[in-house]
């Protein structure tokens, strides 16, 4: 049986089926469970040295801001309102206190901008790289409610904000997590929006998860998905002979929202950020590219952890 991110996760939530209190479990940005009346949502993200970063040539203060910017990119996902972060290290012992204390202050200005408190964690040390856990609690915005990535529709437009591709190049370090934008898609739609997720591991992944979650399908089109590639992609894309739309489609780590809407009430919204639709949804399943030559499934090109 081959591995995977996925097929991993799978199994693990068919081991440990929902509980009393819980709301959401294994499969979305986050879980949520009921304490007392309210309702608390949960996100942890693990970076590792090698992977997510590098500490030979990142500083450890935009190290320690892309640790807790990844959480509080779940929290956008559900368009929920981060309140604490528990903060975990495992610190290389060769570093020196100096070090530590910048990764610290990239978490706590990170926190501060997000008014998202550090509480607690766990400090160790060991001969390995750098590794970094994040936990973030997070509760409902006033007024509206947790987006899942389930609830797209046939019919309804799928979008993405920002641009997309050559993350690489120092977006995936200095991102600026689309809390302030899911907020508004929430308030401004309301049940208009009917699913969400932030994109981590690449547009080709992680829309497949988005129509396999919401057990429909996704078409996207070729020429709103070039005109959404970021600068950097266009110039990765003349120096490495992989295409514009290779870099949109697969490089991932891209850190913004993937929503799909009715299109109604599409028109109206304004958001800090440039935003547009990239396909739709179809009664089908998974994910297809039209262009002007025809239409193609797409499989899979972005990250999966555990692959093989």
């Amino acid at each position: 049986m081959s591995k995977g991110e996925d097929r991993l996760i799978r199994w693990i939530a068919r081991q440990c089926p929902i509980g009393r209190g819980v709301a959401i479990g294994i499969g979305d940005d986050m879980a949520s469970v009921r304490v007392g009346r309210r309702e608390l949502l949960i996100t942890v993200d693990m970076l590792m040295d090698g992977v997510d970063f590098d500490t030979r040539r990142h500083p450890p203060q935009r190290i320690g801001r892309k640790a807790l910017a990844a959480s509080l990119s779940d929290c956008a996902a559900m368009a929920v309102r981060p309140r604490y972060a528990l903060v975990s290290v495992a610190l290389p012992e060769e570093w020196t206190l100096r070090q530590a204390n910048q990764l610290y202050r990239g978490l706590s200005a990170t926190a501060r901008a997000f008014e998202c408190g550090i509480i607690g964690g766990d400090t160790n040390s060991w001969r390995r790289p750098l590794v970094i856990d994040v936990i973030v609690l997070a509760e409902p915005w006033p007024g509206t409610r947790p987006v899942r990535r389930s609830g797209m529709r046939p019919g309804d437009a799928v979008c993405v904000t920002g641009t997309l591709g050559g993350s690489i190049a120092g977006h995936h370090l200095d991102f600026t997590p689309r809390v302030a934008e899911a907020h508004a898609l929430a308030g401004r739609l309301g049940r208009k929006l009917h699913a969400m997720m932030d994109l981590s591991d690449g547009l080709s992944t992680d829309a497949d998860r988005l129509a396999a979650a919401s057990g429909c399908g996704i078409e996207l089109f070729e020429q709103a998905l070039l005109a959404s590639a970021s600068a950097a992609a266009r110039r990765l894309a003349r120096r490495d002979g992989r295409s514009v739309l290779e870099h949109v489609l697969n490089d991932g780590e891209d850190f913004e929202l993937l929503f799909a809407a009715d299109p109604s009430g599409l028109p109206r919204i304004a958001l800090n950020c440039p935003w547009r639709q990239v396909g739709m949804a179809t009664a089908g399943r998974g994910v297809w590219l039209r262009s002007a030559s025809g239409r193609r499934r797409l499989r899979r090109g972005g990250w999966e952890h555990w692959r093989g």
